[in-house]
């Protein structure tokens, strides 16, 4: 960074390098305290100020993680049930979901069943519809067949009965 802080224009580079020597700084009196934390050197204030910030009494603070530890514990329990019910409850959910669908693949079988059924009868309506009106020309037919015959028998008995008179 220092390198590349030099090779900038002097208005900003004069800015640059100061911040850059302000964070230098910084990071060796962090280093320095680093180094004293580490080595154990560390004063009875520094101690009590890690232990709960300025609670000099070990125990009080021991008793006050242990308070906060079993809220938390609680908290977390009551998560976990909450997450059991949640996940009851998708199961339940879930046999009801197949459960419908199982009765809807039956319903639908039924539906098609029936369908089927329909064309079937659809086609033997039609079929029967054809032979009724087959039937019904012919009768038709045999009833014009029968009334010229009976015609034809009246004329014949007449024109024999007529000849009969006039000989």
């Amino acid at each position: 960074m220092d390198l590349e802080a030099r090779s900038l224009q002097p208005n900003v580079k004069t800015m640059l390098l100061a911040k850059l020597r302000e964070y230098k700084s910084d990071l060796n009196n962090l280093k320095s305290e680093v180094k004293r934390i580490a080595s154990g050197n560390i004063n009875p204030d520094a101690r009590d100020q890690l232990l709960e910030s300025g609670m000099a009494d070990t125990l009080t603070a021991s008793t006050n993680q242990r308070s906060r530890l079993v809220m938390t514990t609680e908290r977390l329990n009551q998560s976990s049930d909450r997450i059991r019910d949640s996940r009851r409850t998708m199961l339940e959910t879930e046999e009801l979901g197949v459960s419908i669908l199982q009765d809807l693949h039956s319903q639908r079988q039924a539906l098609l069943h029936a369908n089927n059924t329909l064309h079937g009868v659809d086609d033997n309506i039609g079929k029967s519809k054809r032979i009724l009106t087959a039937m019904s020309r012919r009768m038709n037919r045999n009833k014009w067949i029968i009334g010229i015959i009976i015609a034809v028998l009246i004329i014949t008995i007449a024109a024999v009965l007529y000849f009969k008179r006039v000989k």
